[in-house]
């Protein structure tokens, strides 16, 4: 009777678990490689940054009318996210105050070369990875210049002493990326509070375009980023705008950006968007020849 009420309870749990797994349906497994375990090191270190951010909407029509005579004169291919980095480079070396990053509890370093880090998408051992791509003193160098660094970074041939950094990496460098969780945590705390080391692998701010993969059709708020200050470009959209009191189509660039309040107040703040919109918005170096 014993063994009967036993095999009875077994048959039940058995059908009970095999009707949860009917509710599961298939599924696949993959590893969580060690590139994003240190994608989440990253970005929980941006979490803890005292962020405010700026959802902005920019009429770029005039702009894109421009860039395209730009293009058609010049023979040069430039793209819109090397556009958006000369924009943002020209307004940063206006306003140093946010070109600039915390260095321990009570200094702050203002820096004169604004390096402008992007990601850049590239495929390694079969998986697709946003590479981090410096471009230094990107307030010096030309909209051609800046345009055709990012190209050049986008064809570059990756491998594994370069598909961390885009260059090949010192023998710290690689003790860092291959340490242990705990350990790597430790080093990012150490260099998270260094201004000095913080320029030289993250530049002083940072640019990704979402926008620019696919169609997007709105805005990205991050984390908060590494970086003082990050913009994240997402699409561009057409709708009715007020133009000379008059209700026309126009085409709206959405931008988002990042920056840190232990660096920025609400008026410099007020004041860098001002005239970065102001830039979007004219066409700013689309009359270069």
């Amino acid at each position: 009777m014993i063994n009967g009420d036993i095999q009875n309870n077994f048959k039940i749990k058995l059908s009970s678990l095999c009707d949860y797994m009917d509710r599961i349906g298939r599924y696949s497994t993959k590893p969580y490689s060690k590139y994003r375990r240190n994608i989440e090191i990253v970005t929980q270190a941006g979490w803890k940054k005292r962020a405010t951010h700026a959802i902005l909407e920019i009429d770029v029509t005039d702009s894109r009318k421009l860039m395209k005579k730009f293009k058609e004169k010049s023979k040069e291919k430039i793209s819109t996210t090397g556009w958006i980095v000369k924009c943002v480079a020209q307004t940063m070396s206006e306003n140093k105050g946010l070109n600039a990053y915390k260095h321990g509890k009570r200094k702050i370093y203002i820096f004169e070369d604004v390096d402008i880090a992007i990601p850049v998408e590239k495929k390694y051992m079969g998986e697709s990875k946003p590479m981090a791509f410096i471009i230094r003193k990107a307030n010096e160098k030309s909209l051609i210049e800046i345009s055709n660094e990012i190209r050049d970074a986008q064809t570059q041939k990756v491998d594994e002493s370069t598909h961390i950094l885009g260059k090949k990496i010192t023998r710290f460098e690689q003790f860092a990326i291959n340490a242990p969780a705990f350990l790597q945590k430790l080093m990012f705390l150490i260099a998270n509070k260094n201004a000095i080391l913080k320029k030289k692998y993250m530049g002083t701010t940072g640019v990704t375009a979402i926008g620019m993969i696919g169609k997007f059709p709105g805005w990205v708020v991050p984390l908060g980023g590494t970086a003082s200050t990050l913009f994240v470009v997402g699409g561009i959209s057409k709708k009715p705008g007020v133009v000379n009191d008059k209700i026309e189509i126009r085409e709206y660039l959405h931008l988002t950006m990042t920056t840190d309040h232990d660096i920025v107040d609400g008026g410099p703040l007020v004041r860098f968007i001002e005239r970065l919109c102001e830039l979007l918005e004219n066409g700013y170096a689309l009359s270069e020849k």
